[in-house]
């Protein structure tokens, strides 16, 4: 048994003491509750690891009336026997195992706890008392379904179980196109959506792990797989593009707020959509409207101004949803350009302040929703997309940069935002980092601030016994520091991979001894994975997607070196082989955890490359 225990999240207070408790056969799990089946779910997992990890079968009972003598695990709730809601009381003593919480959910937290303990200690636990609370109430995470990877339900399902294990308590799916709306077929018709039937199987499922499943469906920008079929087309703001910050788009991207037309699809979404969810909240996006006045609604604008333009249709979108008995969240980066709209927003709406900088002002903005009345949420991100392989420096920073001034303004919720831009390159382990952080920081910053990333990743995420993949993951993730200048929600071997030929050697900072030193150090941090022992059952598939990561890391490298040396022949190619080697690649590993709809499109950004070796030089 270890005096060093290492729980996720750490708790907020710890009080180890003298002595241990033995495990002994024979012993009960009492559920002392007046509502005992809602225990039920967490005393049985409860059960289930001391059956496969201390070889005990522990039955469970109900009630006050069992002998003392039998019980090993007392779990009570009772009314106000906490401060906080989904707070609890873990004692361990070397005869009885107290569990104490006001609630169903906090009895439920000091059960994963507990467990935690148990599969660290061997049969015997160290005696302690714990006392625990969350900082935030809601603690979320939000996975992008639909640029480009919609994850098959096994995918979902295993991160649904090791989210819950974390104590989040809120997963949103982010939609733009990938459900299977039945009134509107074309618009999924190539992306293998969710179906109504899978969202009812997630939300059971998260449900009885007492994670609330939001809907998510963006109903105002990121309209453009809408806008661009034919019989959607005339809902367009700019149906031939528009000027935005990140250059020109040749495609609508944004609904216009002034045709009648754009609110009855909305409609249309909602009545269809919100049925599947026991969730009495919706996440309607309304992000990054940025082509909004350069079209239809450009006189409109001019006459009321953008920001009252757009914040008209947003309370339109509002009252359809409140019409529907839900509570309305939406990303409040366009709301914030125009603080002086903030204060009309409805006071049951709640604004999810997202921003993925290190240097985001959370705190700036968290002063203007509370001071205003609006509850919000703070969002900070996994820094893993436009990336590959991440962006550990900064996602560290972004994360608690967001809990500090959540927790400083009164956020009522925390949620890690894992987006999927320009293909979703990045695999799912890439963002385990800022899933597992996120999570210890949205439970308690004060307890988890300081945590040992890597051995975070390594005990309670990989479960690697050489303590090796966890420093993999971080220190890949860590490369894009090594090489080029600071860029905004990407990094330069990124956008190597990604921009034209005549853009490559445009990046300031790319010389050819960086590049060989970012490869060598890419080949450095991979050389150990052969010798990780990660206990859990994709284990393989995680080694050959950090090695598929680090390979395509390493492409960048050549890529760039060749443009700076004037794309010698010689090289050529290899680097089509290459290429072509990682394209193939890439579709193994994307099928190994997502559905095959939005491969193609992915793909295209990396055949891309192949095709720029071949015509080179011709």
């Amino acid at each position: 048994m270890t005096r060093s225990l290492s729980l996720q999240p750490a708790p907020r207070s710890l009080a180890l003491h003298a002595g241990v408790a033995t495990l002994a056969a024979g012993r009960l799990i009492v559920l002392d509750s007046q509502r005992p089946q809602d225990l039920l779910f967490a005393a049985r997992q409860l059960a289930q690891d001391l059956r496969d990890i201390a070889q005990l079968e522990w039955e469970l009972a109900a009630g006050s009336a069992v002998p003392p003598a039998q019980i090993g695990v007392l779990i009570t709730v009772a009314a106000n026997a906490t401060a906080h809601p989904q707070g609890y009381r873990l004692s361990i003593a070397p005869d009885l195992v107290r569990i104490t919480a006001s609630t169903a959910v906090g009895a439920g937290y000091a059960t994963l706890t507990l467990r935690q303990i148990i599969a660290q200690s061997a049969g015997a636990l160290p005696c302690l008392e714990i006392d625990d609370w969350p900082d935030f109430d809601q603690r979320g995470v939000m996975l992008d379904i639909s640029r480009d990877k919609v994850p098959t339900l096994k995918t979902l399902l295993a991160l649904i179980d090791e989210l819950a294990s974390w104590k989040i308590n809120q997963i949103q799916l982010y939609t733009e196109h990938t459900f299977a709306y039945r009134q509107h077929p074309t618009v999924w018709a190539q992306a293998t959506p969710l179906t109504g039937e899978d969202v009812l199987l997630l939300d059971a499922y998260c449900a009885e792990r007492g994670i609330e499943l939001v809907p998510n469906q963006n109903t105002f920008g990121h309209m453009r797989r809408w806008l661009t079929l034919p019989e959607y087309h005339a809902l367009s703001e700019a149906p031939d593009g528009c000027d935005t910050i990140w250059g020109r788009f040749d495609e609508p991207f944004t609904l216009n707020p002034g045709d009648p037309g754009s609110l009855t699809l909305v409609r249309s979404l909602f009545d269809e959509l919100l049925p599947h969810f026991r969730s009495r909240q919706i996440n309607v996006g309304c992000d990054e409207t940025v082509d909004l006045g350069q079209g239809r609604s450009k006189a409109a604008v001019a006459e009321r101004g953008k920001g009252r333009v757009y914040l008209d249709f947003v309370l339109d979108i509002y009252r359809e949803v409140a019409s529907r008995g839900r509570t309305m969240q939406f990303w409040g980066d366009i709301i914030v350009e125009y603080p002086e709209l903030v204060a009309e927003l409805p006071r049951d709406t709640i604004a999810l302040e997202w921003g993925y900088e290190a240097e985001h002002p959370f705190d700036e903005h968290g002063e203007l929703f509370a001071k205003s009345g609006i509850s919000f949420y703070v969002c900070p991100g996994t820094s893993s997309w436009n990336s590959v392989a991440g962006r550990t420096h900064n996602a560290l920073e972004n994360l608690r940069s967001a809990a500090r001034a959540g927790l400083k303004h009164g956020a009522i919720g925390y949620m890690i935002t894992d987006w999927g831009d320009n293909g979703h390159w990045q695999p799912l382990p890439v963002s385990y980092l800022g899933f597992a952080y996120g999570a210890a920081l949205s439970w308690c910053g004060a307890s988890n601030i300081d945590r040992d990333v890597v051995e975070l990743l390594d005990t309670h995420v990989l479960r690697d016994q050489t303590g090796l993949v966890g420093r993999i993951l971080y220190d890949l993730g860590d490369v894009y520091r090594q090489i080029g200048p600071k860029l905004h929600n990407s990094s330069v071997l990124f956008l190597v991979l990604q921009a034209p030929l005549d853009k490559v050697g445009t990046h300031a900072g790319l010389t050819l001894d960086g590049l060989q030193q970012a490869s060598a150090r890419i080949a450095d941090i991979l050389e150990p994975l052969d010798e990780a022992r990660l206990q859990r059952p994709d284990a393989a598939l995680i080694e050959r997607e950090l090695r598929w990561a680090g390979g395509l890391l390493q492409h960048a490298c050549a890529r760039a070196t060749w443009v700076l040396e004037g794309q010698p022949e010689a090289a050529r190619a290899m680097l089509a082989r290459q290429a072509a080697e990682l394209i193939a690649e890439h579709s193994v590993i994307w099928l190994a955890r997502n559905r095959r709809g939005g491969l193609v499109d992915s793909q295209q950004h990396l055949l891309k490359l192949q095709q720029d070796y071949e015509v080179a030089n011709a």
